[in-house]
């Protein structure tokens, strides 16, 4: 029964894996291991009930135009950076430490980021810093077209 209840709590933990292909950024510091948002629905849904994410991870979400973009916070559970980044890959702006929407807030109740940008990068909180990211560095972004 103990296993039963511990492999129940484990299972909740720790989210499926997911089904968004992956993609690897070369940063300063490190090599960037980052799931592919490409459409509405994987955008919207992007890192939302993860409870965790290893170091050198997130996600990439890609828009059809460079322009403005809002992001929020519902439903996710862990404060991240959020990399605001040109079409040529040049970093525009970093928000760090972004952090989750309290639970069950209503929609209206939740802090809007704003930015403008072709992809957006999110990654653990303090991440961008450790990983050497900052505004005017210039990413090389892989060819999602095939993906």
């Amino acid at each position: 029964m103990f296993e039963a209840i511990f492999a129940a709590v484990v299972a909740t933990a720790t989210p499926a894996p997911s089904h968004l292909p992956v993609v690897v950024i070369h940063a300063p510091q490190a090599n960037l291991r980052l799931e592919v948002a490409k459409n509405d629905p994987e955008r919207e849904h992007g890192l939302m009930d993860r409870t965790a994410l290893p170091p050198h991870t997130g996600m990439l979400f890609v828009f059809d135009n460079d322009g403005p973009v809002t992001f929020w916070m519902k439903d996710t559970l862990i404060p991240l950076d959020m990399v605001f980044v040109a079409a040529d890959g040049t970093i525009r702006s970093i928000d760090p430490a972004v952090p989750p929407a309290p639970p069950k807030a209503a929609d209206a109740a939740i802090p809007l980021e704003p930015g403008k940008a072709k992809y957006v990068i999110e990654l653990p909180t303090g991440e961008a810093y450790v990983d050497g990211l900052r505004p005017g560095l210039r990413l090389t972004i892989p060819d999602i077209s095939h993906i």
